[in-house]
């Protein structure tokens, strides 16, 4: 289901972060290097490798778009940098001239962090490269860093363990204990758990440390509510520290990296361990996923990236709770009704599902209505989570019935892809649906409902690809 498709063996030291953009891999090292690959055949790009730092390169991260990669160093440097050319872009120096640890571009482009060994963080203007605001945390130094997937906050985690969540602008909204030994690493799943009423959505963030767990929390934030971090549940598999986390872009999956040598994906929706890769012989110290899904990268300090491939015709089964269930939902008792209900954290409406007496069939149906007159289910928000949840079954039902991995179909069209491209979503879709879908909706994503924080379309080479082989498979 998952398989070792490339390794890249350039840097000449520990490799500490990697990152992905639509069409580019970028790594960065010990030896005060970054890298950049294409992901079209994984060579090096020309004007690779970047050089500027004067000291180890910590972290590295792409705009949203992928025309800008940032890095930052034990120099006390956040560099920008041109993409397309390598030049440099600017030089932006931590006030304090600290060591900076990680660096993050919020998913509007306007801003950028940089959190350093002292515990400093700034936000900087991304376009005139100016410090915006500063703040810091109460002890030890910053190792992790994320944005909220709708930009309005973003959680940064230290060595003494401690998650603190800051406002746009810079305000210290939240600070809680997460990890005893230190935290490592910290990321947002893109897509929203549900939507509440008000306005409100709940985000699932991943955090792990030195304590070798790999935390989830739920975390919900409004101008009007206020902010709300809750612990949901620790996945357990590693043996030693944990230093690397992420979601995949669609938030079905979640990759680790640790001391014991090993990557381990999870499932997200039922923490199940999906796969456990130990190709590295020395610690994983970075772990990140494609905008497509399809691809996932794994750094170590044995000096090398590991490019791994997901199996497309059975992602869909492995990474969701229904592949437990009968493969057809129509199929479905009762029983599978509720615990499909549990795995969506729906499980007070099982109740409600068994005294009505449905099933696989009867689920396909309900419709609005339904939901509110017979089944008397009164929130509004938690009316439309099942709906959106049945949609997905719905469309599920259709791509199993036409034998088309549902990876390959465009979320608007449904329908087999053509030309493929990758929005700033980080989904794919049909390029002359999602170009119709921008100048019809004023650039909110079809997916999440979010304003798109670019325009640009980015052609997915590699899912083009996988689609031909598929259809050649299948077509003779």
């Amino acid at each position: 289901m998952v398989k070792l498709i490339h390794t890249l063996a350039d840097h000449g030291d520990d490799v500490n972060c990697c990152a992905f953009s639509f069409s580019l891999l970028a790594t960065c090292s010990l030896d005060k290097t970054i890298r950049l690959y294409s992901l079209h055949d994984f060579t090096e790009l020309p004007h690779s490798p970047l050089k500027f730092h004067t000291y180890a390169v910590h972290c590295c991260c792409f705009s949203p778009s992928g025309h800008v990669l940032a890095s930052c160093s034990t120099d006390g440097t956040t560099v920008l940098w041109n993409t397309e050319n390598g030049q440099m872009l600017a030089v932006m120096e931590q006030p304090s001239g600290s060591p900076v640890r990680v660096c993050q571009f919020s998913p509007d482009s306007r801003c950028l962090t940089s959190g350093a060994a002292d515990g400093t963080v700034v936000l900087w203007n991304a376009q005139s490269y100016k410090l915006y605001r500063c703040g810091s945390v109460k002890d030890g130094s910053l190792a992790a860093c994320a944005f909220s997937p709708n930009g309005s906050f973003f959680v940064t985690g230290s060595s003494c363990g401690d998650l603190t969540v800051w406002d746009d602008k810079m305000r210290c909204l939240h600070s809680e204990k997460a990890h005893d030994l230190g935290i490592t690493c910290c990321d947002f799943s893109s897509q929203p758990v549900s939507d509440g009423e008000q306005g409100l959505q709940f985000f699932r963030l991943a955090s792990c440390g030195q304590d070798c767990q790999v935390k989830i929390w739920i975390v919900s934030f409004t101008h009007i509510l206020g902010f709300e971090l809750k612990y949901k549940s620790a996945m357990s598999g590693h043996c030693a520290p944990v230093l690397a986390c992420a979601f995949s872009h669609d938030g079905q999956m979640l990759v680790s990296g640790s001391v014991d040598k090993s990557v381990i994906v999870y499932d997200t929706n039922t923490e199940n361990i999906l796969h456990t890769l130990t190709q590295h012989t020395r610690y994983v110290t970075t772990c990140a996923f494609a905008p497509n899904t399809l691809l996932l990268a794994t750094g170590s300090m044995d000096k090398t990236v590991n490019i791994w491939q997901f199996d497309l015709e059975t992602l869909c089964q492995a990474r969701s709770t229904e592949d437990q269930l009968k493969p057809f939902t129509e199929d479905w008792s009762e029983e599978d009704v509720s615990t499909w209900l549990c795995a969506q954290d729906l499980k007070d409406l099982v109740g409600i599902f068994k005294m009505n007496n449905i099933d696989g069939k009867e689920l396909l149906n309900l419709t609005k209505e339904s939901l509110a007159d017979d089944l008397k289910i009164d929130s509004l928000g938690l009316r439309s989570k099942v709906l959106r949840k049945i949609e997905e079954l719905r469309t599920k039902v259709k791509s199993l019935s036409s034998g088309i991995p549902d990876e390959f179909i465009c979320p608007i069209t449904r329908e087999l892809m053509k030309d493929p491209v990758i929005a700033s979503d980080g989904y794919s879709y049909e390029k002359e649906a999602i170009e119709n879908w921008i100048s019809k909706k004023k650039r909110t994503s079809p997916m999440t409902n979010l304003v798109l924080p670019s325009a640009v379309l980015t052609p997915n080479r590699t899912l083009k690809m996988a689609i031909n082989r598929w259809l050649e498979t299948h077509q003779k």
